[in-house]
């Protein structure tokens, strides 16, 4: 309970993210005219149901993620959280310049791992795709957890298998194509290098005044 009340302010910043996705609701059509950016490598790829499993897990993942790092690194759970912001404000200027879509493959009626699918498919229409946030906010993960003062090779294996798991099921329930990913990616590696090289947490310099403040009234209280 400690652990809540230390940290809830800062966990509180968590909020951006429902609030941005807003944004992403908008601009998900395509009435502005989608492309297709579809290669060879993407007609290889088959779409496979069980990545829906992954695929649907990427929630619960990236808010456990999040926790951990404001709980045991705040200045990596500040870096993170600004990439991660940032690199959906920069994938939303994208989508409305440049909407692409995916062909999605039949459906047929099938078990529950179909039922899934089909409820992913008629939340999410078939654009708002390059880059993959989805692939922006798992290589993210990664990145934080190698730059975090709490990182072992344990925990390297467990985020990273988690995260590339979800990154392939992108592909594997054609969510995304290979150029989507590669997007995703690169955006994730530059937002997060440019805020880690540039004290992020300084940025957040307000709110850590004001959660070291809330604190010291918690004490006294």
């Amino acid at each position: 309970m400690r652990i809540i009340k230390k940290n809830i302010l800062a966990l509180c910043l968590l909020l951006s993210i429902p609030l941005l996705n807003i944004i992403y609701q908008v601009l998900n059509h395509g009435e502005r005219g989608a492309r297709q950016l579809i290669t060879a490598v993407d007609h290889q790829i088959p779409f496979a149901e069980i990545f829906i499993v992954p695929y649907v897990l990427w929630y619960a993942f990236i808010f456990l993620m999040f926790v951990y790092f404001c709980v045991y690194d705040r200045a990596i759970y500040y870096r993170t959280l600004l990439s991660f912001c940032v690199g959906m404000l920069v994938c939303y200027v994208i989508y409305f310049f440049f909407q692409t879509t995916v062909p999605r493959p039949e459906l047929v009626e099938g078990g529950i791992l179909t039922k899934m699918v089909q409820y992913v498919y008629g939340a999410d229409q078939p654009f708002n795709c390059f880059p993959s946030i989805h692939v922006l906010s798992s290589y993210l993960m990664i990145l934080g957890i190698r730059h975090s003062k709490m990182w072992t090779i344990k925990k390297d294996i467990i985020v990273s298998t988690i995260a590339y798991s979800i990154i392939l099921s992108t592909l594997f329930v054609k969510q995304h194509v290979v150029l989507d990913v590669v997007a995703g990616i690169l955006l994730s590696s530059l937002l997060f290098k440019l805020f880690y090289y540039l004290e992020a947490e300084t940025v957040f310099s307000f709110f850590k005044r004001m959660f070291k403040a809330k604190l010291q009234s918690t004490e006294k209280s």
